[in-house]
């Protein structure tokens, strides 16, 4: 694992990393979306994705800067990249439920050595 002081740093290294997909969570319709480099939008279901790394920042100043930056990949999809979600008191409720199935696929292959 890396040590980040901000978001900022942690997301621009990924990207240097190969995690160059911007995903966002679509809640209506309890998946991840994402643009390609080839600007193809993308609709996936958190169960082909993989949490590679994740990284919280706690804001000391202002709450609003409290978040997760998830490095996530899927081998079926061929594709890496980075999910960012804010917790604490300006976290979604619709959000934080792709990102539990997300995290629960994850500790399920974990569990099974995958």
């Amino acid at each position: 694992m890396y040590n980040y002081d901000t978001a900022v740093q942690a997301m621009a290294d990924l990207n240097k990393r190969g995690y160059n997909i911007d995903f966002n969570l679509d809640e209506n319709e309890d998946c991840l979306t994402a643009t390609t480099l080839s600007k193809e939008t993308l609709s996936l279901s958190p169960e082909d994705f993989e949490i590679d790394e994740f990284y919280r920042f706690e804001g000391d100043s202002d709450p609003g800067d409290e978040m997760v930056v998830y490095a996530i990949s899927s081998a079926k999809h061929n594709i890496k990249g980075v999910l960012v979600n804010a917790f604490g008191p300006y976290s979604n409720s619709e959000a934080s439920a792709v990102i539990k199935k997300l995290s629960a696929h994850h500790a399920a292959n974990n569990m099974t050595g995958k």
